[in-house]
């Protein structure tokens, strides 16, 4: 059986790579630590086509340990323990690299499996996903990697690696065909390259491949959704702050844009994410009510999955805006991570005994319930925090009218 072209023409160096010069320069940390020898965990996130494979098996290859490779599609929990069984093997004596593919699609308890042989050191784990890893890795694992983004590749990429493909099989491109394959491909290489293979295996005598051919192969137009260069990311980011913006038109139209292009995953999470971060507590409603659009639309799939997500993506639009719970638990976040608020005041520690040391005996906690309107003073910030303010009511309707409420309930006190 004659191997798949872009199988046959898969980088065996760094240097050979196409795309992801963010990460392979010369001189960038990633590159460095990847030829020094010492390989570190790993988790290599970003679209298909675009080197994750590739770049796992040249360091596989510049290393010294045992390669094992597996897929998250097929793997069981079987085939993680039979890797873990080698760890002791006098074969794999300087050690192991799991090669994880599709990492997504393993369960939590298989992902668990790991995580004793990943601490240790006893195996080092190098695994790619299509999905975003903090929303599908278990989070124990994920603190033991090193997340790389790999990019969507850019035209011009592509086009020297479909020259170099094109060298292989002794053809040429005219200019505008190489162009529009190019561009066709929406920066995944393998797609360029599968579909220069079937269109090589189409010419017969002829060493030149045309526009038309090209076109043949084509059956949507490339311009509705472009991913070359950062433009996949662009289009994210301004349907995103289309929302957020209130501008139902630009909303809409990006949507479209993301749908054309079948991204309806993406599509779902930005409208996800706007309906908490950005309409929030000025409408909070409308979380559950985008929460249900969007499973209709998973569920529908494309094409009718268009008409829940433009609901939300209108409603979101047209919504009034609240970002009061975001700045609230980014500043809290903030706080913690300075080390802040270590200590939880004692009426409200799960503790029913104090030591003989103890300044004070007793929890003390008061019990809101027993007090009129459900509301009593008492300090629930620990002592470094308890003057700190997080959340700051917006000029929305619905946060005033709470702010109204709790201000003539604490005043009366």
């Amino acid at each position: 059986m004659q191997k798949p072209l872009a199988d046959l023409l898969r980088p065996t160096s760094l240097d050979e790579m196409v795309g992801q010069s963010h990460l392979l320069k010369a001189g960038s940390i990633f590159r460095k630590s990847i030829e020094s020898g010492h390989i570190n965990n790993m988790i290599f996130y970003g679209p298909p086509g675009v080197g994750k494979t590739t770049v796992a098996n040249i360091i596989a290859k510049n290393s010294n340990l045992a390669l094992h490779k597996l897929n998250g599609t097929s793997a069981s929990i079987d085939d993680i323990k039979n890797v873990i069984k080698e760890v002791d093997s006098l074969l794999n004596q300087k050690g192991i690299l799991l090669y994880l593919d599709e990492i997504q699609y393993l369960n939590k308890k298989q992902q668990q499996s790991l995580l004793e042989f990943v601490e240790s050191g006893d195996i080092t784990l190098i695994a790619s996903t299509t999905e975003n890893p903090y929303f599908y890795i278990y989070p124990a694992l994920l603190s033991r990697c090193t997340v790389f983004e790999f990019k969507s590749i850019n035209v011009d990429e592509i086009k020297k690696g479909l020259l170099k493909a094109a060298n292989h099989l002794g053809i040429k491109f005219e200019e505008a065909a190489l162009e529009s394959l190019a561009v066709s491909a929406n920066g995944d290489m393998r797609k360029a390259l599968n579909n220069l293979d079937f269109i090589y295996g189409s010419l017969n005598k002829k060493k030149t491949i045309t526009l038309e051919m090209v076109n043949q192969m084509i059956n949507k137009a490339h311009i509705t959704y472009d991913r070359s260069e950062d433009k996949h990311f662009d289009t994210l980011s301004a349907f995103m702050k289309s929302l957020r913006g209130s501008d139902p038109d630009a909303a809409i139209f990006y949507l479209a844009k993301l749908l054309e292009g079948g991204d309806i995953i993406a599509a779902s999470r930005r409208l996800l994410c706007s309906a908490t971060e950005d309409v929030g507590l000025a409408y909070p409603q409308i979380i559950p009510i985008v929460k249900a659009c969007v499973d209709s639309a998973l569920q529908l799939g494309l094409p009718e999955a268009r008409l829940p997500l433009a609901n939300a993506a209108i409603l979101i639009a047209t919504a009034p805006k609240s970002n009061a719970a975001c700045l609230a638990i980014d500043s809290a976040i903030s706080d913690i991570q300075q080390g802040k608020g270590l200590t939880t005041p004692r009426s409200l520690q799960n503790t029913h005994f104090d030591g003989e040391d103890a300044e004070v005996k007793g929890q003390h906690y008061l019990y809101p319930h027993d007090y009129p309107n459900h509301y009593v003073n008492q300090q629930y910030l620990p002592d470094d925090l308890k003057k700190r303010k997080y959340y700051i009511y917006q000029d929305n309707k619905y946060e005033q009218n709470l702010k109204e409420y709790w201000d003539k309930i604490k005043k009366g006190k």
